[in-house]
């Protein structure tokens, strides 16, 4: 008995040193990705100040200026809202720096006309300023304004009916100082500290290149090793791109601005214009990848055939994503792109010979499909992409099946990518 109790014991002593093996593992594991997290955090948090810091600069040098400009040129003891006004027209989206600063001009002239309006009928207290606010809003959606137009027209308003009574002559250093703060932004941004837009463009465009990238990648290696959830996951992933396309987009738009106001910009906007006609394509290459990988997902899920060619038209497609985002950043010609798609094509092509099902030929069509929009996007018509992809492709012959053209497999309704 005293025997088996000491061998009871070594065996508890036994189980409770493996359990804190495992919790001293398991903390030192979570200590461990915490540190990680740290780092990324911190290294995450020091690039975002880089990417800001531009912005930044621009936006303390205008709300300096515009303070100088109201207070020692126009002689407003108080320029509060000049500075305010440009910094508001900063903080907008690039490319729609010049468009705010009308904005702010129109909803403050909304708001004085109104607020002057009910203020000198109706007197000013708490009823009367819940009114002129409605009344200025109700104004400026009738007339059609934007949201920002409603809400410059509903600030001025509260202003007017609030501060008119112990501040004499408020309404027009108000608008005085809306139009000098976005003047002077739009100074700042065209002129003194004007921003390289090839530079914002390439920093913008490079999220959603590699996003798209790393799916198609995610989607060859799933083709491969016929792992329906690595495909599923790309899939998911890719839908969710309107952050990398939004972004994209209003560096664009922020390139033109700048190239069409600032003189120094004025040489880049051939290369701006190369980068804008090729979003719109990048974008559909988005949408007809999201269609490939959804019926890979399919071709896996149902067991269709998945000839050896298949997984490597995919990653072509991938690196020719990232040859396009290369090449462009380069300032070079995107030659290698070109030649990585009519690869893709080509090796689409072969899995079609050997032999696909229903899916797989969606698969090759769309393969087809986005290296067509990726052509579009290096600079070449669409006439041409499409006479390169079917050159490429050839006339094949499937098993059991005289040679003829390229699949004409229909791809079937998917919910947008997006």
């Amino acid at each position: 008995m005293a025997r088996d109790r000491r061998f009871t014991l070594l065996r508890g002593n036994s189980r409770r040193s493996s359990l804190s093996d495992v919790d001293t593992q398991r903390i030192a594991e979570t200590v461990a990705q915490l540190h990680h997290r740290g780092k990324a955090t911190l290294r995450d948090r020091l690039h975002r100040v880089r990417m800001s810091l531009a912005l930044a600069l621009q936006a303390g040098l205008a709300a300096g200026l515009a303070w100088v400009a109201a207070h020692e040129l126009l002689g407003n003891p108080q320029p509060v809202f000049a500075p305010i006004s440009a910094v508001g027209t900063l903080a907008v989206s690039l490319g729609q720096r010049f468009r705010r600063t009308a904005e702010l001009i129109i909803g403050v002239g909304v708001g004085v006309f109104v607020g002057d309006l009910l203020v000198h009928f109706l007197g000013t207290g708490p009823w009367q300023l819940a009114l002129i606010v409605t009344s200025a809003i109700l104004l400026t959606i009738f007339a059609g304004g934007s949201v920002a137009i409603v809400i410059q027209a509903a600030a001025t308003a509260v202003l007017i009916a609030t501060l008119s009574p112990s501040v004499e002559d408020l309404e027009i250093p108000r608008f005085i100082d809306a139009l000098v703060g976005g003047s002077i932004a739009l100074l700042v941004t065209a002129v003194l500290l004007p921003l390289n837009p090839l530079r914002v463009l390439n920093r913008a465009a490079r999220p959603a290149l590699d996003l798209l990238a790393e799916q198609l990648d995610h989607t060859a290696d799933g083709l491969r090793d016929r792992e329906q959830t690595k495909i599923q996951q790309a899939l998911d992933r890719l839908r969710n791109n309107k952050e990398e396309l939004t972004a994209l987009t209003d560096a664009i738009e922020g390139a033109k601005e700048t190239a069409l106001l600032s003189p120094a910009r004025w040489h880049r906007r051939s290369e701006l214009t190369h980068y804008a006609e090729a979003a719109e394509p990048i974008d559909r290459a988005m949408r007809n990848s999201g269609t490939l990988i959804r019926r890979a997902v399919t071709l896996v899920e149902d067991e269709e055939p998945v000839p050896a060619p298949m997984p490597d038209a995919v990653a072509h497609l991938a690196e020719s994503v990232r040859l396009l985002k290369k090449e462009f950043a380069q300032g070079e010609e995107p030659e290698q792109a070109r030649e990585r798609s009519l690869r893709a094509v080509s090796e689409a092509g072969r899995a079609y010979a050997e032999g696909v099902g229903f899916s797989g030929s969606v698969v090759v069509a769309q393969v087809r499909t986005t290296a067509s929009d990726l052509m579009v996007a290096s600079g070449i018509s669409q006439e041409e992409a499409n006479r390169l992809v079917r050159q490429s492709f050839g006339e094949l012959d499937r098993p059991g099946v005289r040679g003829g053209p390229e699949p004409a497999a229909k791809a079937p309704t998917a919910p947008p990518v997006g």
